[in-house]
């Protein structure tokens, strides 16, 4: 059997097993004793399996296999989930991603699974009881050795075994030493440039709150050698003494217990083993193919059989050659329209208008296919959250709202990097520690909002969180220092412009610079990825409330409904989705208040924009006119009267980009081309409200 051409419907079939794995895992973490969700997990751990099998990547279906042991036991009420068991299996699904990613980027699908199956075996032979708690690598004296976990012993056991040198590190600082925080972590940094620290005691975060009394322990993997390194720990100041041991297998002590009971335990583990590796008919299950549950099952037919499935997968390039017809076919139905009226026979308007109307149902067939529920990049957050709390010692709920909301395909594929970065600055420096909220009165529990909606013609995603907030004269401070802007600039600026400073390449108010986030790292990228979608991102901070990040997109590549407008001899295009109203108001009408054109519109007074002079349109003097068309177009709860020279009526246009050499235009999204031939500009109504 040719399994290639199987393969594009293995991996969006793995990509989804894995996203439901993680949602059912992140629900069983919230409910541990919830089976149905465990019998939820196992389902899709043995249809990848068996999946996985069946094309040949032995090692995601031995991985899952592994899985399946482990969950089998905990729905048969044999064993208690746990905090070891649920990193355990999350960091099987990293694997498991890694793994599915190689394969989507052409590889084989294959890696070195084999501490992750330990692990698991160890859940199953029950020897992580012993192994989580009382793992010990043991070095001589003077050295007091470290408690470590099985991942942890694995990891140093695996880097002796590749050729890497193994050090336990015992730092002393000086004692009349006063910022022995500052002095713990000029260390770190300086042994993270040549190599990995595997674990610490007290803890980073212990360490960092300076909860530690004149040292610390560190078990570090790296190639340098030991006078190397004692060399680079000593050359921080304020550093008493480094006591450096280099760690072989034999030192690696796996048991603090005496050796008799070791041995007994050792002997019961092997028992077990060899029982669990026996050949067994659901070892067998793994070369056996399984077919995927079916997206969207349909009835069986009258006297017929069931139907497996009533989806299909189209490749996207697909849907953006049809977009691009269609669009072509836009653009014609709208001369001929043009045509009919000007030759007015009965015959060839009604099968004009018979073929507008079919137009108009496979336009909205169209756009359909390509729009996308945002919950597709949403859906991955929740547990990126969850590992980044985690690591960080936080308690943070993530509230996602508006995950139905749908963006163009094209749009889709590429907001997912943006929103990582704001996601992650959020927890990572938004959120404060459990201490620091507690001290201030708020609720030990972080809360991070996810939220996508509509407005007009964009859509907006905002992540506000309840965190520290953003402080004006930090982030002057630090544009000072940089020279972003000038001590007489920065005492103009507002606090808004203030906190948009953040966005300015390289800026950071982080005095550590974690591998997660600094408060402005990243940022600037952010921004430019977000500019060359056509859309715009701002923040907005209160000190000791929070901060909210607020990202633009326009629904580009799409077909909308617009009002055609004239301004002298040039004619515009306005969303349907911004106008509230047109009208016509008498010059009378209009008020000068502080240099500003307003208008009165129902009980209320809003700004009168001229469009003429905003976009400098030669033949046209509005001022000769005694009465003036508006538009009312909004953004929000903001209102703004757009002034024009005369309404040519509505149409469905299609939007084009201006390419590359025409960006950044203020307040132009686009252009259509109209049935005529003419180029029209789209006016984006959000640019002209502030």
């Amino acid at each position: 059997m040719e399994l290639s051409q199987y393969l594009s419907m293995f991996i969006d079939e793995s990509k989804e097993h894995l996203q439901s794995l993680n949602e059912n895992l992140l629900s069983l973490e919230s409910t541990p004793q919830d089976i149905s969700i465990v019998h939820n997990i196992f389902r899709s751990a043995h249809t990848l399996k068996g999946m996985s099998a069946t094309m040949g990547f032995e090692d995601i279906a031995s991985l899952t296999h592994e899985m399946e042991n482990v969950l089998d036991m905990v729905r048969n009420s044999k064993i208690e989930m746990n905090d070891f068991i649920f990193d355990c299996i999350f960091k099987s699904l990293d694997s498991l991603e890694s793994m599915v990613e190689d394969i989507i980027q052409g590889g084989t699908g294959k890696a070195d699974v084999t501490p992750i199956v330990a692990s698991l075996r160890s859940i199953v032979t029950g020897e992580y009881k012993i192994a989580s708690t009382t793992v010990v690598a043991a070095v001589k004296e003077p050295a007091k050795g470290i408690e470590v976990d099985e991942f942890q012993f694995s990891i140093l056991q695996q880097s002796i075994d590749a050729g890497f040198l193994v050090f336990y590190v015992e730092v002393n600082v000086n004692e009349n030493c006063v910022l022995k925080a500052a002095r713990a972590y000029m260390v770190f940094d300086a042994l993270e440039r040549m190599g990995e620290i595997v674990k610490a005691t007290p803890s980073v975060q212990e360490i960092e709150q300076e909860k530690f009394d004149r040292s610390f322990s560190l078990y570090f993997i790296s190639k340098v050698d030991h006078a190397t390194l004692e060399k680079e720990i000593l050359n921080v100041s304020e550093i008493e003494s480094a006591v450096i041991i280099t760690v072989d297998s034999e030192s690696l002590v796996e048991l603090s217990r005496p050796r008799s009971e070791v041995e007994a335990a050792r002997q019961e583990i092997a028992a077990a083993v060899a029982a669990v590796e026996a050949p067994t008919p659901v070892a067998a299950v793994a070369s056996t193919p399984v077919a995927a549950e079916p997206v969207a099952a349909a009835k069986p037919a009258a006297g017929g059989a069931p139907v497996a499935s009533r989806t299909i997968r189209v490749d996207i390039e697909r849907l953006d050659a049809l977009m691009n017809l269609f669009s072509e076919l836009l653009i014609d139905r709208v001369r001929l329209e043009q045509l009919a009226s000007e030759v007015k026979r009965n015959d060839l308007t009604e099968t004009v208008e018979h073929m507008s109307r079919v137009s108009s149902d496979l336009q909205n067939i169209v756009l359909k296919l390509r729009m996308v529920p945002v919950d597709s990049v949403f859906n991955r957050f929740p547990r990126m959250i969850r590992d980044l709390a985690k690591s960080l010692d936080k308690k943070v709920d993530l509230v996602i709202t508006g995950a139905e909301t749908e963006l163009d395909r094209t749009v889709i594929d590429e907001i997912g990097d943006p929103l990582v970065h704001l996601l992650r600055n959020a927890v990572d420096h938004g959120i404060e520690s459990i201490s620091d909220r507690l001290a201030v009165g708020k609720s030990e529990h972080g809360t991070i909002q996810l939220r996508a909606f509509h407005s007009g013609n964009h859509v907006f995603i905002e992540i506000e969180e309840d965190g520290r907030g953003i402080y004006r004269e930090k982030v002057l401070k630090t544009a000072l220092k940089n020279g972003l802007v000038t001590a007489e600039q920065a005492a103009k600026l507002t606090d808004k412009e203030v906190y948009n400073l953040l966005f300015a390449s390289g800026f950071s108010t982080a005095e550590k610079i974690s591998d997660i986030s600094g408060r402005g790292v990243g940022l600037d990228v952010v921004k430019t990825k977000i500019q060359m979608l056509g859309g715009h991102v701002q923040v907005d901070s209160k000190p000791g409330v929070g901060s909210k990040f607020s990202v633009q997109l326009p629904l580009t590549l799409s077909i909308i409904s617009a009002m055609l407008v004239r301004l002298g001899s040039e004619k515009y295009a306005i969303p349907l989705s911004s106008i509230v109203e047109t009208s016509a108001i008498q010059k009378s009408q209009i008020r000068n208040i502080h240099g500003n054109k307003m208008v009165d519109y129902r009980k209320s007074v809003i700004p009168l924009v001229s469009l003429s002079t905003l976009f400098e349109v030669p033949d046209f003097n509005e001022d000769l006119e005694e009465e003036t068309e508006i538009v009312v177009v909004r953004k929000g709860d903001k209102q703004v009267a757009l002034m024009v020279d005369e309404f040519i009526g509505q149409q469905e246009i299609v939007l084009k980009t201006l390419g590359k050499y025409l960006t950044g235009l203020f307040a132009i999204s686009g252009a259509t081309i109209l049935g005529d031939g003419q180029v029209a500009l789209i006016i984006d109504p959000n640019a002209l409200i502030k």
